[in-house]
């Protein structure tokens, strides 16, 4: 079994002195998935960076799970609108050299 690129859950908790059941409900809601491996629970190592940014918003921001899932939507149209309008630009620094 592949355990190489999955952190235990349980050590993520203990690292970041949160609990448990904030990781449940982030999974419950959608925001990551937990992946069980001998009764063990494991979070895959690239989810990482967005499952502590959650912690921030809500350990430090007080912002419950429904506004994280918020500003987790908004935060990704946001990144969709910045890479559409670097294509258009591209698009038109194309155009113009043409």
């Amino acid at each position: 079994m592949k355990t190489k690129h999955l952190v235990p859950v349980s050590d993520f908790c203990t690292h970041h002195e949160i609990e448990i059941s904030f990781i449940n409900s982030l999974q419950n809601n959608g925001l990551i998935s937990i992946e069980c491996i001998d009764n063990l629970n494991f979070i895959h190592a690239d989810q990482v960076l967005k499952l502590e940014q959650y912690v921030h918003f809500y350990y430090d921001l007080d912002i419950n799970i429904e506004g994280i899932e918020t500003v987790t939507h908004l935060l990704n149209q946001i990144e969709l609108l910045q890479q559409r309008i670097q294509l258009l630009h591209n698009q038109l620094l194309l155009h113009e050299i043409n």
